[in-house]
């Protein structure tokens, strides 16, 4: 099994809810867990095991305006501190910045946001560029969509200017399920063995004529991939995708974390499998890095037992998919 590494910057102002979102994502902090963290001092490091075989070394960078000013600075000489915060941009896969919709400082934020990226373009050219526009709770559900609109459009253009046209953003909230979607896109974009999960999802829908079937790392809840992806731009011709809520990958992660989160706090054994037979949907431990959602095309046509043959068949299939990747 070969082991890969990607680097993740996490950048935005102090306050922006930068480590609240990676206490959720990654240590099964719930919304009201988060009002007890601290501002970032400097940088903190994170190494997070991903599907076994991946490693996401997560950069958390200080906001605060004199953590900013010493990671963005020109620096000429080759003393040992320079050296480090040089270090910083170097080898990076992925910055992930957040920016605050409460901001007073918009102009300085974009402004921040333009060195960054001027640093990465020296040093990271290839790097992904993902930005959250966070707190969209706090804006008018009305006005939402113009918001991010606008601001999606100039740090689009902003990106443009040092090479970077392929930029992803995502409205952002702790306190619903858009933190699991974006997340969930940010992750599986450095995922690099992907084709062989969303090879095994697509041959197993078709075989078992399955309505959904979508995958999550096992410890984040994050979605891997699903049945209902496009692969080679052609989509599943056995799913009916426009009855079913768009939104619906990410609730499912909100609610399994939650649901696991309140096993834990009850010191229950962890959360395994859960089944609602009657409406065909079983969630199973596929190996110890996955779990599976499965939605069963018409339940009351088949019988019991042959669904539990079935599911045992998922999990052997998938009982050594690192291996085979």
């Amino acid at each position: 099994m070969e082991q890969s590494k990607a680097k993740l910057l996490l950048m935005g102002r102090s306050g922006s809810g930068k480590s609240s979102m990676r206490s959720i994502i990654f240590s099964n902090y719930s919304a009201f867990d988060t009002r007890r963290l601290g501002a970032t001092i400097d940088i903190e490091h994170s190494h997070l095991k991903f599907l076994g075989n991946m490693t996401l070394n997560l950069w958390d960078c200080g906001g605060q305006d004199i953590f900013m000013d010493s990671y963005l600075q020109d620096n000429t000489d080759n003393t040992s501190a320079n050296n480090n915060k040089n270090h910083i941009f170097q080898m990076v896969q992925v910055l992930i910045h957040v920016f605050d919709v409460e901001s007073d400082e918009v102009l300085k934020d974009i402004e921040i946001f333009s060195m960054v990226l001027q640093k990465l373009r020296n040093s990271s050219p290839n790097c992904k560029i993902f930005v959250l526009i966070h707190k969209m709770d706090l804006v008018q559900i009305s006005k939402r969509d113009n918001l991010f609109n606008i601001m999606m459009s100039k740090l689009k253009e902003t990106c443009s200017m040092y090479g970077f046209e392929d930029v992803k953003g995502f409205p952002t909230s702790i306190w619903d399920e858009s933190l699991y979607k974006a997340w969930s896109s940010i992750v599986g974009s450095m995922i690099p063995t992907i084709g062989v999960y969303r090879k095994k999802v697509k041959k197993i829908t078709e075989l078992m004529n399955l309505k959904e079937f979508i995958l999550f790392e096992k410890t984040t809840f994050l979605v891997v991939c699903s049945s209902s992806e496009k692969y080679d731009n052609i989509e599943n011709d056995n799913l009916n995708i426009e009855n079913m809520d768009p939104k619906r990958f990410e609730k499912i992660s909100n609610v399994l974390k939650t649901y696991k989160q309140s096993i834990y706090k009850l010191k229950a054994n962890n959360f395994q499998e859960l089944q609602i037979p009657e409406h065909g949907i079983y969630i199973i431990n596929l190996n110890d890095n996955l779990m599976g959602f499965i939605n069963i095309n018409k339940p009351e046509w088949m019988n019991f037992n042959l669904i539990e043959n079935n599911l045992q068949k998922v999990k052997l299939m998938f009982s050594n998919i690192e291996k085979e990747s």
